[in-house]
């Protein structure tokens, strides 16, 4: 039978692998090369020491590690933090956050999976009230709310498209459940 050699599968198989790999090193990467540009000494740079930290569980080479750290300390390529504010399903508040190198390009690319997932765009601080900053320099939400089913499959619909674009780096929403338990 042509075309379903063992080689071919595991080629394929790979491919798909390489590439999210490839997705999360570029995210950790960015991450580390934001936390880097106030402090390039992890041991004087908590945010730096964690994404560093991160970048290693997920078996990122040291040298790309060394290289996102001094790429941050050299004057060039301005990458900046974004923090986007949205309503999913059944009301559901959702901050977004990315790093980027073009802002423009960003929100619009994030408006528009939004728009296709059927949320809304929020205005600055609108959703922002409903969450407190946690010990990790993320989002912890004050007030949890209850969806039904059916929302939390569109929810997750949702995490999953956001998550696919290469610029956002982490979602926090105001449900019971985590981001982590929705998308694993």
């Amino acid at each position: 039978m042509a075309g379903h050699s063992h080689a071919a599968n595991v080629k394929h198989k790979k491919a798909a692998n390489d590439k999210k790999r490839g997705k999360i090193f570029s995210k950790l990467i960015k991450a580390i090369s934001i936390a880097a540009r106030d402090e390039a000494n992890p041991q004087f740079n908590p945010r730096l020491r964690t994404a560093i930290d991160t970048a290693v569980e997920n078996q990122v080479p040291k040298e790309n590690i060394e290289r996102a750290i001094k790429k941050a300390a050299e004057p060039g390529e301005e990458l900046e933090e974004l923090t986007m504010e949205a309503y999913g399903p059944e009301g559901s508040a959702l901050i977004i956050t990315a790093i980027t190198d073009n802002r423009n390009r960003t929100v619009s690319e994030v408006k528009l999976i939004l728009k296709k997932q059927d949320a809304k765009w929020a205005d600055p601080g609108s959703v922002l009230w409903a969450f407190d900053h946690d010990n990790e320099g993320g989002w912890q939400a004050k007030f949890p709310q209850a969806i039904t089913e059916d929302g939390k499959q569109k929810l997750e619909a949702l995490i999953e498209a956001l998550d696919d674009q290469d610029d956002v780096d982490d979602i926090y929403v105001n449900i019971d459940l985590s981001v982590n338990e929705l998308t694993s």
